[in-house]
């Protein structure tokens, strides 16, 4: 499969002195989906905060982070193409659901048919045609869902990281959306690093591989 590859190498982190990861070694491949368990606590958010140029000062890190081979800690954060996903869709509520979409373009995707018709070819994959012009606050939890992975994924990503993004979703509709998320994830070829509490999500991602954090 063609796609990205997301390696990290000796990664470590401390936090306030002790540490808290590591060191880590971890290979994830294009399409394949890493599960990144452990109780509260453990640095699961703390490892995707420092991989997208976020951690807090109080961390401190070691190690190397590759994707496609290159260093992306060497990179500013808005440089390092990573798609992120949270609990909360974070859509803006000021914008309609095609505004909200538009956000996540790249400046290289230039005049505004370009855009419209790459906005609207993500609203069809995620079942929402049409829904340019609504106002997010109408639309059901699985739609702010679908809204907020498409608007992630018009970012041309090279990486996606999932923190717990299922977690308030009931039970059938978190098995619908987990299993849009990785498809999408998969036909794209990203590698996928997921954060989750719950071993249905791990079991869900298939044979990739599993780190439990202590």
């Amino acid at each position: 499969m063609s796609g990205h590859r997301l390696d990290l190498r000796g990664v470590t982190l401390h936090l306030n002195g002790t540490r808290l990861i590591g060191p880590l070694d971890l290979a994830v491949g294009p399409g394949e989906i890493a599960t990144i368990m452990g109780p509260s606590g453990s640095g699961k958010s703390s490892l995707l905060a420092h991989l997208c140029g976020m951690l807090p000062p109080a961390f401190t890190a070691e190690g190397t982070v590759l994707v496609d081979g290159g260093d992306i800690l060497a990179l500013p954060p808005e440089q390092r193409r990573i798609g992120i996903l949270f609990q909360d869709d974070l859509l803006f509520p000021h914008l309609s659901v095609g505004e909200n979409l538009a956000f996540g373009l790249p400046p290289s995707v230039r005049g505004r048919a370009e855009r419209r018709a790459r906005i609207d070819q993500a609203l069809e994959e995620a079942d929402l045609a049409g829904f340019a012009s609504r106002d997010p606050a109408t639309l059901s939890g699985g739609q702010r869902a679908r809204a907020a992975l498409m608007r992630t994924l018009l970012s041309d990503p090279c990486l996606l990281l999932l923190d717990e993004p299922f977690g308030k979703l009931d039970a059938a509709l978190r098995e619908r959306f987990r299993a849009f998320v990785f498809d999408h994830a998969r036909r794209r070829g990203l590698p996928v690093l997921l954060v989750t509490h719950d071993p249905a999500d791990a079991g869900a991602a298939g044979s990739g591989k599993i780190i439990t954090l202590d």
